[in-house]
């Protein structure tokens, strides 16, 4: 008997390729091109873990993947209550995606509380997938539930699967030494099992992973693997699922090359490595631990092998501070933080400005002011990038546009300090960071050449005929000071944040000098080489949507929708945000309207307002959460016609 597929029609959502109804009571496999799941429970139940597991295996399997994660800033938020809920969203698919979907397909909700933060996202008919046994009457009640949702129908527009979870979990480990919490602490393998099932995922890489991360406690190792293993066992044996679904591979999507799956952070630690390489300096990090950029030291803290020095200061000025004397030295130097660290670091980044050494400054944004919301995304420390500090202390500042762009960004943004000796803002925020997707290992004939040259002996001549070290002797290009490493007999020299001569370095109060030096700065940011920018407009367009930073996976899927409905937009999307790519001006004012969507209140929008009396329209969402691509496909297209 041979199996039969019936072939339907693509759905509205876009997600149902067609099924197979396999023969002698065999569960059916129904294909699919897409789908969204998101893993949701308290912070202690392994959401995060979870999803990586999930992520990892998807991108092995060669899908193409984005990635949401969502936490509590607490360490253990308060158990049971909906402040507490961290979740996890993947959106995998067998072509291009950009952004982590919009609306979860499936919810795995572990409690009431994670069902109840997470319900308002999904669409009617998606799969509910929850955890019975947690659905007690007191933590129904802790999150305002007055009967239970899973019995008096008000989850009836949806598929739903009570599961209990937990017991299943602990009969599976009966066998194990192992104490009742103990074993409920595996229930988020049983869930990852079960998914796995679901969605024909690859398991060998899992159980080597638990192998590996318990290999010092066997008991709880095998206890993990035998409740993954359960998990698995239960969707294949248990008549509540049905079918189980397949998505292709995504061979079109990919050019050729060895991929792996990378969040933003670990991009941005694996670019600033390399690029240490490329300009063969070692690499020094001053950092201190600040969410969501602490990750970024605990991995390059891994690399003492590529040369790579990393302190944890005991506090964001000193950070910054020991960044600044290695760059004296002549490393490459890096300091990482998020927004109110910039803050504090402020004083210090204006003194690199004058002291003109190479310099990182990496700004993980999260929502503000002040503490603001630690673990959620937001884009608005542009305009402290640009401006926070005192007198006039320009910097570079450019941004990446998703996860696995952070590794070019880091090699730009090392491009730019090293060629013009100055520090660079690089803008990456919460979403990047902790967001992950497939990307391409470069070739190493792909990798830019970094190398700098050392000042090595006198560059002036006096009028006597005397040859001299003068620090503020400029490239003629570049308008960059040379560099000169401590102990090079002959190139002595001062330094600090006081004003200096033009050439000499001495200290000087003469106001013409200060005119000159103040202009001089800014003409060397003002004057650095950066790619103009592109733009994709197929149709001749009248409505130009201008994004920057981790806006472009949203605003590109909502530009997809509205070209797929007939409707002409452009798109173009900044990486230097100072200076300004040259053609910026004359290809705004080339549009009738300009729409700029950002998650503040519009902080590119008045710079470009300010600088090319463009009347640019703001869109602006600061709920710590990215856009949501249908979200801004609407907006857009009211634009197109107000």
């Amino acid at each position: 008997m041979t199996s039969q597929v019936s072939r339907t029609t693509e759905q509205a959502d876009g997600t149902v390729v067609g099924e197979q109804r396999k023969p002698g009571g065999v569960k059916a496999v129904r294909r699919l091109d897409r789908v969204i799941i998101r893993f949701a429970g308290d912070s202690g139940d392994g959401m995060q873990l979870t999803g990586d597991r999930f992520t990892s295996e998807t991108a092995s399997f060669g899908n193409d993947l984005s990635t949401l994660p969502n936490f509590p800033a607490e360490i253990r938020a308060p158990a049971g209550t909906l402040p507490g809920v961290s979740s996890f969203q993947l959106h995998f698919a067998d072509h291009d995606i950009l952004t982590p979907g919009d609306a979860p397909n499936v919810l795995v909700a572990m409690n009431p509380a994670a069902l109840k933060a997470n319900i308002g996202d999904l669409p009617r008919g998606a799969e509910i997938i929850v955890n019975t046994d947690e659905f007690t009457k007191r933590a129904m009640q802790k999150v305002g539930y007055d009967t239970s949702p899973l019995e008096d129908g008000s989850l009836d527009g949806y598929s739903l699967h009570p599961v209990p979870l937990t017991t299943l979990t602990v009969e599976a480990l009966k066998e194990f030494d192992l104490s009742r919490k103990e074993a409920e602490r595996s229930k988020n393998m049983f869930a990852l099992g079960l998914l796995s099932w679901m969605y024909h995922r690859p398991t060998e890489g899992t159980e080597r992973f638990l192998q590996q991360k318990f290999a010092r406690k066997p008991e709880v190792m095998k206890a993990n693997v035998a409740a993954f293993r359960a998990g698995w066992n239960f969707g294949e044996t248990t008549e509540d699922f049905a079918v189980s679904y397949e998505i292709a591979p995504a061979t079109t999507a990919f050019p050729v090359g060895t991929y792996r799956n990378i969040s933003g952070n670990l991009a941005l630690a694996y670019g600033l490595v390399t690029a240490s390489r490329q300009a063969d300096l070692p690499l020094f990090l001053g950092s201190y631990p600040i969410t969501p950029a602490s990750d970024i030291l605990h991995e390059l803290s891994k690399h003492k092998n590529f040369g790579v020095r990393t302190f944890q200061a005991e506090d964001e000025i000193a950070g910054i501070g020991a960044a600044v004397g290695a760059a004296f030295g002549g490393s490459l130097a890096v300091t990482t933080t998020s927004g109110p660290g910039v803050a504090l670091k402020a004083e210090t980044v204006g003194l690199a400005v004058s002291l003109e050494l190479p310099l990182l400054v990496v700004d993980i944004q999260r929502g503000g002011p002040s503490t603001g919301l630690p673990t959620k995304t937001e884009q608005a420390d542009l305009l402290q990038a640009m401006y926070g500090r005192n007198g006039e202390a320009p910097v570079p500042v450019i941004a990446p546009r998703t996860p696995a762009d952070c590794f070019d960004a880091a090699l730009e943004a090392a491009r730019i300090a090293l060629t013009y000796r100055t520090p660079v803002m690089l803008l990456s925020d919460g979403y990047l960071a902790n967001g992950s997707e497939p990307w391409r290992i470069p070739e190493l004939e792909e990798l830019p050449d970094l190398g700098v040259q050392f000042a090595s002996g006198p560059n002036h001549t006096l009028d006597d005929g005397t040859e001299v070290f003068w620090p503020y002797k400029r490239d003629p290009q570049t308008l960059a000071r040379p560099w000169a490493v401590p102990g090079t007999p002959g190139l002595e020299h001062r330094i600090g944040g006081i004003e200096k001569q033009d050439g000499t370095g001495n200290i000087s109060y003469d106001p013409a000098n200060h005119d000159f030096m103040v202009r001089t700065r800014q003409a060397k940011i003002d004057g650095i080489d950066v790619p103009d920018i592109e733009v994709d407009d197929p149709d001749g367009a009248r409505t130009l949507v201008l994004g920057w930073g981790s806006t472009y996976g949203p605003i590109t899927a909502a530009v997809r929708r509205l070209r797929a409905a007939g409707e002409p937009i452009a798109q173009a999307h900044l990486r230097h945000l100072n200076p300004f790519p040259r053609n910026l001006g004359a290809l705004l004012r080339g549009y009738d309207k300009v729409v700029i969507p950002e998650m503040n209140l519009g902080q590119l929008a008045t710079l470009i307002r300010a600088k090319y009396l463009v009347d640019a329209h703001s869109y602006n969402q600061v709920n710590g959460m990215p856009f949501k691509a249908e979200q801004l496909a609407t907006a857009l297209k009211e634009a197109i016609h107000d």
